[in-house]
């Protein structure tokens, strides 16, 4: 198959770079990082969390960035909670939110509420008025297993969807092959993903982007601004203001991204090039 830069309308070394903000909705401090990224900084798309509190103040903020949704079946906080907007018993754990942990989810989650509840969320972004650009799961939870990966991979090919998936590496961790998976079913995703296992991408950009190698690579960055609700809400509330420099200062990643000769896009003409190739 034509390498993916190629059918992007790019030469067949093009390094290419899409640049999303995780965690659209969270808060208000990442609504503000958030669109503040994408309309002054080098952020060329974003992952909108719709079951948290402010998830519908980021839908009236809304003018057509390239957003998608961060499909959520977790509540990883101690203190700060938000739940299925679908009320699915086995999603909820036992002070009435989403589960804190990947194994909580994956041991008592029922697939069939599962698969409600995403779709849900997705729905409910388009009812708001977003223009979906792409879907990608938060803290990975719908990529790792393979039931909860049919959840994930259904509604890429349903609403005609690219994704975000883990490299090969990842694949041979959790043993199944997600990725061929994806294009035996006509779905688009980036050649390679900068997985950040921490808030606070600002060392891992700078590296990634001395080492870019040729086609798309994604890498997730989660900017918020700096507020007193930002401070109270996590401990690492200075890597997200940190994010947000990194995107939005007129030396950092854009400078590095010029420097390299890589070229910054969105997820939407994957989007375009998925349902224009039939997927």
């Amino acid at each position: 198959m034509t390498a993916l830069a190629e059918r992007l309308g790019y030469p067949p070394d093009a390094r290419l770079l899409i640049v999303n903000c995780d965690d659209l909705g969270m808060s208000h401090a990442a609504n503000v990082g958030v669109y503040q990224a994408l309309r002054e900084g080098v952020a060329t798309s974003a992952s909108l969390m719709v079951p948290c509190p402010w998830g519908r103040e980021a839908a009236s903020r809304y003018r057509g960035e390239d957003v998608g949704v961060h499909l959520t079946l977790n509540a990883e906080h101690d203190l700060y909670r938000w739940g299925p907007i679908t009320h699915a018993p086995s999603l909820l754990d036992g002070d009435g939110g989403f589960p804190r942990t990947l194994l909580d989810v994956w041991d008592h989650a029922d697939i069939d509420e599962v698969r409600r509840e995403c779709r849900a969320q997705l729905e409910r972004a388009i009812y708001w008025g977003f223009d979906v650009s792409h879907l990608d799961s938060h803290l990975a939870a719908l990529e790792l297993r393979p039931e909860f990966f049919d959840v994930y991979l259904e509604l890429a090919v349903e609403f005609r969807l690219p994704m975000r998936l883990g490299d090969a590496s990842t694949e041979r961790t959790v043993g199944f092959p997600f990725r061929m998976l994806a294009e035996e079913e006509g779905v688009v995703f980036p050649d390679h993903y900068v997985r950040v296992s921490h808030v606070g991408a600002r060392r891992v950009i700078e590296r990634a982007l001395s080492e870019l190698r040729p086609g798309v690579t994604e890498v997730s960055v989660h900017p918020a601004a700096d507020t007193g609700e930002l401070r109270s809400l996590t401990p690492d509330w200075g890597a997200h203001v940190d994010d947000l420099d990194v995107v939005t200062s007129p030396g950092a990643l854009g400078a590095l991204a010029a420097k390299a000769g890589v070229k910054l896009i969105g997820h939407r003409p994957l989007r375009e090039l998925q349902r224009a190739s039939g997927g």
